[in-house]
């Protein structure tokens, strides 16, 4: 089978949009003990985006013993529980140097062995080099590990090429997009709260103006935190982008409602009730409580 593999073709960095080099020297190294790969990495990752956090403060967190080794949802949410979104990138590798070229760490799954006989493994790439065809990874008990494109290929494709950054809220990846970034900071503020997420929202309303549902996620955080003239703003946005955004318009017409300003309310509620879907019958609900406009 080795005999046989052949490394992945790419672009020239200026195709891609990355320089030839990158290596980042500042990201702490870990060794990893027996089956404890995924804590290492989590740990390399959570210091370098300024968690002080040490493995064996991560082991009981993430490290499963009777799978001998850690599972992706199980490092997610560790990451999630230290105030960082870990955000799922595209498993390719102009999505790695991407990531790479923005500063950020990668930690990317591993089958180290045959595929009907998995030894999976997580390591940190930090750097690759164009020119000579290699990557730069923190791996088991070496620290900036030379691992040639081809064999790193081969070893990551066995995992589906799953790989992540973790990151503060605020800060997005490189290479995702904007839904991606939706479903990680989704599940951050569920794992945490609406004002942990907010800066993470404002961040994907900044890069994706046109996003209407980051907006909407953006006005549903704002009036959890206890800002309902902020939510009014944002749902106003995400209707601006969508009109057919039924929701936003609901959402925006109990704003107002909270707001006292009533006829707004009553304009946002009718915009509501008149698309189909699952949120008319709450839109005329609502509608039917305020009653007709004053005279």
């Amino acid at each position: 089978m080795a005999g046989c593999a052949t490394g992945p073709h790419l672009a020239g960095p200026a195709e891609m949009g990355v320089p030839e080099r990158v290596r980042l020297d500042d990201v702490p190294f870990h060794s990893q003990r027996d089956y404890q790969c995924g804590p290492a990495s989590l740990a390399m990752v959570l210091n370098a985006s300024g968690v002080d956090v040490d493995v064996d403060t991560l082991i009981p967190q993430v490290f499963l013993p009777n799978r001998e080794g850690s599972v992706q949802p199980e490092m997610l949410a560790t990451v999630r529980r230290y105030g960082r979104i870990g955000f799922v990138i595209d498993g390719s590798f102009e999505s790695l140097f991407t990531e790479l070229a923005a500063g950020n760490p990668v930690v990317v799954m591993q089958n180290l062995s045959l595929p009907a006989w998995p030894l999976w493994h997580y390591a940190v790439a930090i750097g690759y080099d164009l020119d000579e065809e290699v990557m730069t990874v923190h791996s088991g008990m070496e620290a900036a590990r030379l691992e040639s494109f081809k064999r790193f290929d081969s070893t990551w494709a066995r995992s589906g090429y799953w790989a992540f950054v973790a990151l503060p809220p605020g800060k997005l990846p490189a290479s995702i997009d904007s839904e991606q970034a939706m479903d990680a900071i989704a599940a951050f503020e569920h794992a945490n709260d609406a004002h942990a997420a907010l800066p993470a929202w404002q961040a994907t309303v900044k890069r994706w103006p046109e996003f209407a549902m980051g907006w909407f996620a953006l006005g549903n955080a704002r009036h959890a935190d206890g800002n309902p003239n902020g939510a009014v703003e944002a749902f106003r946005e995400a209707t601006k982008q969508r009109p057919d955004l039924a929701v936003a318009w609901l959402n925006l017409g109990l704003t107002l409602e909270g707001l006292d300003k009533l006829d707004e309310a009553r304009h946002a509620l009718q915009q509501a009730a008149e698309l189909p879907g699952r949120w008319q019958d709450d839109a005329r609900g609502a509608l039917a409580r305020l009653g007709p406009t004053a005279l």
